[in-house]
């Protein structure tokens, strides 16, 4: 993990530098020298996910090297395959969507398979007086890091509860402020702001680390999914956070949102195929240590990628698998 994480520094200055990752196409029987994998930010599932599979890719021969990137989340995944910076990206769906419905895409967006289900966190100190959605009416809220898909869901759901910038008097709105998800936990404790949204796994391990110093609830949002689907033509589903994944907060229903990996369309399908077939045969080695209330990497939901289209070798590599 050590040397993982050493060549993610590397690879994170690289990138700031401008140095692009050349795009892994390979001739048949020819192997890529280096393959990377987007992920997101320290602390966060998609990072954990991330390092997981670039390890996999590498142990498992697929390239010479791989190696996971920080990011700031699923919009900067995206672009970042896109622009041939990352070989792979973990993107929520319907941030993934979104750019290919907005024409962003052109056509080069494709997936492998839903890797997990992304559960949005709303949370808010213990002793706080919101106790539903319609509580934080004027209230200051973390949306996510610029570039997060957790910025596009929340801001839907903050639509939906009618709650945003231009359904109601300013005094009325959400007041929306981007910070990753340490900084945001931060800021809850400080009580600089008054609700924290987030995407990931359950339990994010940060998360259960702040339950630890504060007692934290979390908020209801099953009530609002009709609403936010309806504005967004988005599939969100119903989920739930079981109890004590932090601290003793109870069991609460919220809104989950498909995570999908990416890649472009003209990636090679050689690295395509294989990678698929360790998605299906190596599912166990790709399971963060932290995880226990996903769904995870079952052949059921792997190609449900909530309408981004799979990539044409991981549609025979499945059928190829399981028929």
């Amino acid at each position: 993990m050590a040397e993982l994480m050493a060549r993610r520094t590397v690879l994170k200055a690289g990138l700031a530098l401008g140095v692009l990752i050349p795009s892994a196409s390979c001739t048949p029987g020819s192997r890529p020298q280096q393959l990377t994998v987007a992920g997101g930010e320290p602390g966060g599932f998609y990072l954990e996910f991330a390092t997981l599979l670039a390890d996999l890719l590498e142990r498992e021969g697929v390239a010479a090297t791989a190696s996971p990137v920080v990011t700031g989340g699923s919009l900067d995944n995206v672009r970042r395959v896109l622009s041939g910076e990352a070989t792979f990206a973990v993107a929520l769906a319907d941030t993934a969507l979104t750019e290919t419905s907005a024409g962003q895409a052109g056509g080069q967006l494709v997936a492998l398979g839903k890797v997990y289900e992304n559960y949005v966190h709303c949370i808010v100190r213990d002793d706080s007086r919101i106790n539903t959605f319609a509580d934080l009416a004027g209230k200051t809220a973390a949306v996510g890091e610029v570039g997060s898909g957790t910025t596009l869901t929340a801001g839907r759901i903050i639509a939906a509860a009618g709650l945003a910038p231009d359904q109601v008097p300013v005094e009325r709105a959400v007041k929306q402020v981007n910070l990753g998800l340490n900084e945001a936990l931060t800021a809850l404790k400080n009580g600089s702001i008054d609700v924290m949204i987030q995407s990931g796994g359950v339990p994010t391990a940060p998360v259960v680390t702040a339950a630890k110093d504060m007692r934290l609830r979390l908020l209801d949002l099953s009530g609002l999914i009709p609403e936010t689907r309806a504005q967004s033509g988005f599939f969100y589903d119903r989920v739930l956070i079981p109890a004590n994944s932090y601290g003793d907060a109870p069991a609460v229903w919220t809104v989950g949102v498909a995570n999908l990996l990416l890649c472009r369309r003209d990636l090679s399908d050689e690295i395509v195929e294989k990678t698929v077939e360790l998605l299906v045969e190596h599912a166990q080695n790709l399971v963060p240590a932290s995880s226990t209330g996903v769904q995870f990497l079952s052949p059921e939901t792997l190609i449900n990628t909530a309408n981004v289209p799979l990539h044409p070798s991981a549609e025979g590599a499945y059928r190829a698998l399981h028929g």
